[in-house]
């Protein structure tokens, strides 16, 4: 192994930091090609169908280019859609992001638990089969919003996000039968951690769970005793559109010193 391979984040958009983030502090030393699919952004609104072949293809075009170790597909949307046509296209690992709801069960007191995402994830059997296995004492209700998704990119662009805009947007899955019982919620998209503090405030009294730390934990288990560099590199960050100025300074906080266009 290579110690430069890099390690691939794939999201629509920013998102894919709230894993990057967790990955960087158990892996200090890993090269970074981070994607954002701009292009296609938001996931959340696009069909399945498309999804299933645009995730593949442009995953097989950073691969081809920047030759990874591993890849990770850091969006709900696109993992639960297009994992299985994405490991069945490429010959490295495929590291995909699943809504928490086991361990949001396991910690739940009242047995209400939420799961917010966008529209696209929240109606995938995938949901239906991960709240059947894990939850299955627990009353589970979902909420799609794509206003948290353009708030979680509009926070990192270094706009100042009103607490009662959050609020508002997930206020809906609150307004559903048991929802004022919910003490769980599952952020079953990578944008919304990025988002904790303002759904905090909003919503103090309900414990957040996502993927970040468990999918960090799973990409240091599959590249256990593999050479990294001595020192940390710089980070790439690649978008298939033009990027927006002012997230160079956030893409820098997480070591992503080199924007480019796919």
């Amino acid at each position: 192994m290579d110690p430069a391979a890099p390690l691939i984040f794939f999201d629509s958009g920013v998102g894919g930091l709230s894993v990057l983030g967790p990955t960087r502090a158990l892996l200090p030393n890993a090269p970074i090609v981070y994607a954002a699919d701009s292009s296609g952004f938001p996931y959340g609104k696009r069909s399945e169908a498309e999804l299933a072949t645009r995730v593949p293809a442009l995953l097989g075009r950073l691969v081809e280019r920047f030759r990874p170790r591993l890849a990770v597909i850091a969006c709900n949307t696109a993992s639960t859609i297009a994992l299985d046509h994405a490991r069945a296209a490429l010959d490295i690992p495929v590291v995909g992001t699943v809504p928490a709801i086991k361990p949001a069960a396991e910690i739940s007191k009242s047995r209400v638990i939420g799961v917010l995402g966008t529209e696209a994830t929240v109606r995938q059997p995938y949901v239906d089969n991960l709240a059947a296995r894990f939850a299955a004492d627990c009353t589970v209700i979902r909420h799609g919003s794509p206003e948290l998704v353009e708030l979680a990119e509009a926070k990192l662009a270094g706009q100042e996000i009103p607490v009662e805009a959050v609020k508002a947007a997930i206020a809906p899955m609150i307004d559903q039968p048991h929802g004022d019982e919910m003490d769980v919620m599952v952020l079953a998209c990578t944008h919304f951690p990025l988002l904790a503090d303002e759904i905090t405030a909003a919503f103090p009294n309900i414990v957040q769970v996502d993927g970040g730390p468990g999918i960090a934990r799973r990409i240091a288990y599959l590249t256990q005793g593999q050479p990294w560099p001595v020192s940390p590199p710089g980070g790439i960050a690649i978008f298939t559109a033009a990027h927006r100025a002012p997230l160079a300074s956030s893409l820098a906080r997480f070591g992503l010193d080199d924007i480019r266009e796919l």
